[in-house]
């Protein structure tokens, strides 16, 4: 699959976004190693603190399916620059992404920025951190 056509993916997504409050569409694609392409588009709640965005909503819907290889992911919404994932998604990125994956983030300018998730996060805090303490 073309990056093209990943970044695509996420904005045919992005139609289907539930964003009554903010009116701030996100689309994005996910790319597995398999072959398989996972959506999301963000879907907000009026108590703001359960929504959730494109991005995890793609990597959960991967997740729950059994899939865990990425290859790479595209991102896409209506902004000036090429969009960047907030924090938390950033995070979850670096939980379920090898830290050489790229990210395709891209707006409805075709303007893109690619990126690896070590770029875009360094100095994760990684799930070898909570590894207990040797005494």
């Amino acid at each position: 699959m073309s990056k093209q056509e990943l970044i695509q993916d996420a904005i045919t997504i992005r139609n289907k976004a539930y964003v009554p409050y903010s009116k701030f569409p996100v689309g994005a694609a996910l790319l597995t190693k398999s072959g398989k392409v996972y959506t999301g588009c963000n879907i907000e709640n009026a108590a703001y603190p359960v929504s959730c965005c494109a991005e995890r909503v793609a990597i959960f819907k991967a997740i729950a399916d059994g899939e865990s290889e990425f290859a790479e992911m595209a991102v896409v919404a209506d902004t000036k620059r090429p969009v960047p994932p907030c924090g938390s998604c950033r995070q979850v990125m670096s939980e379920f992404f090898g830290s050489s994956m790229k990210l395709h983030l891209t707006n409805l300018h075709n303007n893109t920025k690619t990126v690896t998730v070590e770029e875009l996060l360094p100095f994760s805090f990684q799930p070898e951190d909570m590894e207990e303490i040797p005494k």
